[in-house]
Order: C-alpha cells, then sequence, then structure tokens
C-alpha cells in the first residue's frame, strides 16, 4: 500500500467533535486529522462511538459541539456539496434482496446520472472485478454474506469517491471473504481514494491502515501508527505456562519483587504475560524461576498486538467491553 508524505493535504479534519443522546455523550471531544489518499483505521469495540462519528462526518447527523471540514469543506455550511464527494458502507448491506447483483448496480448508475447503456457497463466492469460476474443474474436473497458485503461494497464506488466511509466492512464475515473485502480496500487506496475504516477487529486496522485511532466510551484514547502503539506498551511481551495455578502465583510474586515489569494476567489461570522493554529482560524472567525451582511448562516472546495494546490502554480486552445497547 502507498504511503502518505508528510505534507499531504488533510481529507478529513475534526476537532472537538462531540455528540449526545440525552444526558449520554456517545461522541466525546474527538479530534482527527486525516490525509488525502490514506487507509485510516477506526479502532474500538461496540458502543464505543465509531459509528456515530462516521455517520457525522457523513452528514447523517449534527454534532452537538464542534467542528469538521471534509476536503476543506464545512461539514455544516456545506453538506450537500460534502456527499457529491464521498460514499458510505455501514454495518449491514443495503442491497435490495428481490434484485440481482446486476439490476442493483445498474438501479445505483442510473440513479447517479448513467445512461442505460453506461449503467450497464459499469455495472458488469464492477461485478466482474468483485468477483461476481457468474452470479450477476442471481438475486441477491441468494448471495452468501460474504458476496452481498462485496457488491454493497461495489454499489458504494459506482462513481470513484474521493472519500469511503467503511463501517466494520467485514463484521461477521468468514476469513476468505474477508480476506476478498481487505484486498478492495487496499486496491480503492491505491487508486487514491481516503478510506476511514472502523473496525472492532484488531487484525483487521493492523493489515489495512497507515495510522490508527483507538477510540472508548466517545473519546480518543491513543493515535498513531502499528508500530508507534505497540512500542507505547513495551518492546515485547514474554508469554508463561506455568505447571498449575499455585506456581503462576508464586512466580508472579517473585518477579514483582525482582523485577519492574508489568505483569498481565490471562484468562487461563496457570498463565501469565510479563511485559518487557527488552529482551534480555525476558531472559532475566525465565532465569528468576529457574532458579527458585518455579516448574514453565511453555514460553514464548513475541512483539505486543494491538490487542495488547487496547488491553494496556482500556484495562480489557476489545472484545469485552460492555457497552450501553445501541450506542455505538
Amino acid at each position: 500500500m502507498k504511503r502518505q508524505e508528510v505534507n499531504s493535504p488533510i481529507a478529513i479534519e475534526a476537532k472537538g467533535l462531540v455528540k449526545r443522546f440525552g444526558t449520554n455523550a456517545a461522541v466525546d471531544g474527538v479530534d482527527l486529522s486525516i490525509p488525502k489518499g490514506s487507509v485510516y483505521g477506526f479502532l474500538g469495540p461496540n458502543g464505543a462511538g465509531k459509528t456515530t462519528t462516521i455517520r457525522i462526518l457523513a452528514t447523517l447527523l449534527e454534532p452537538s459541539s464542534g467542528s469538521a471540514s471534509i476536503l476543506g469543506l464545512d461539514l455544516k455550511r456545506d453538506a450537500h456539496h460534502i456527499r457529491g464527494k464521498i460514499s458510505l458502507t455501514g454495518q449491514f448491506a443495503s442491497v435490495d434482496e428481490d434484485l440481482t447483483g446486476l439490476e442493483n448496480l445498474v438501479m445505483v448508475a442510473r440513479l447517479l446520472g448513467f445512461s442505460w447503456k453506461e449503467a450497464k457497463k459499469r455495472a458488469m466492469e464492477l461485478l466482474t472485478a468483485f468477483g461476481l460476474k457468474e452470479a450477476a443474474r442471481q438475486q441477491v436473497k441468494n448471495y452468501s454474506g460474504g458476496m452481498r458485503r462485496r457488491l454493497d461494497v461495489a454499489a458504494s464506488i459506482v462513481v470513484a469517491p474521493e472519500i469511503l466511509f467503511l463501517d466494520e466492512p467485514t463484521t461477521g464475515l468468514d476469513p476468505r471473504s474477508r480476506n476478498q473485502v481487505w484486498d478492495i480496500i487496499r486496491t480503492l487506496a491505491e487508486s487514491g481514494t481516503t478510506v476511514l475504516l472502523t473496525t472492532q477487529y484488531l487484525d483487521e486496522a493492523d493489515q489495512l491502515a497507515e495510522r490508527i485511532a483507538v477510540i472508548d466510551e466517545g473519546k480518543i484514547i491513543a493515535e498513531g501508527t502499528s508500530r508507534e502503539l505497540k512500542a507505547s506498551v513495551g518492546a515485547g511481551a514474554l508469554s508463561i505456562q506455568f505447571s498449575d495455578e499455585g506456581s503462576r502465583i508464586k512466580g508472579e510474586r517473585l518477579i514483582k519483587q525482582r523485577l519492574p515489569a508489568v505483569l498481565q494476567s490471562q484468562p487461563d489461570a496457570a498463565s501469565l504475560t510479563v511485559r518487557t522493554s527488552h529482551a534480555n529482560e525476558g531472559i532475566t524472567v525465565l532465569d528468576i524461576l529457574a532458579q527458585a525451582g518455579i516448574e514453565v511448562i511453555d514460553f514464548s516472546f513475541g512483539n505486543p498486538t494491538l490487542d495488547e495494546v487496547f488491553l494496556a490502554l482500556t484495562g480489557e480486552a476489545a472484545g469485552d467491553k460492555n457497552k450501553k445497547e445501541g450506542i455505538k
């Protein structure tokens, strides 16, 4: 994927965005600055404020306070012009299930001003590019989830948008279909489209986004490249599997006495993760345990994942956050 120059023009800029529903702030002071032609990841669990932010930036919701500009256009004053430059693919497929794939895309193209001949040509181009040519004349109700999602994305780019908002585009898809959608997103970015991608899948943000904002409870709690976010919680992680819970408790107590390391418990009561600043520190931990006669069944040393970043930032794994129903 191409990298953006430091001085690339800004496609999306937000300052202090707030959106309240009653007394609840679903978005609570969000700042964004996204360069043109980049893929920007908006990472967080269900209910963190991702979808609400997307809907504000796509002119579907008015912010309670704050400001934003899209391609230099003011979000409130120039909403009509902004809509002609952006496209949004939401969490759920918006295609008509009673129409065929071809009919869906022709309908969208006609609504965008294409002639019948041009609409059919563009529809077939997209169906071919998205691997749906063989299913072009099948009703969408007979498509798999992955096929529907690809058709939904295709409908979003009948006219290539300058900015594409993708709100959790792979939720519920199997691994093969997810990879297909990832390839589509990479191709769009390479063609110059700016992509703002919201996701609760940490590996998805890691794979696609050049920069990532982590949002939790309506606030951005961290922002940077994947490498920068991982570096913020340490150089690596030593995962240790003890023989039993008692050995883990003894080992944890001993490590705390000897080193200023950050320890993280795991669902398995006999497992422990030790955050380390360098590899030698991991070796020291193992030496301490060996000298004390504490049995270690298995261990591994690796770089932190984005899941561990989220855990370090929020105190909970992304999938464990309990959010208020209806707020995204």
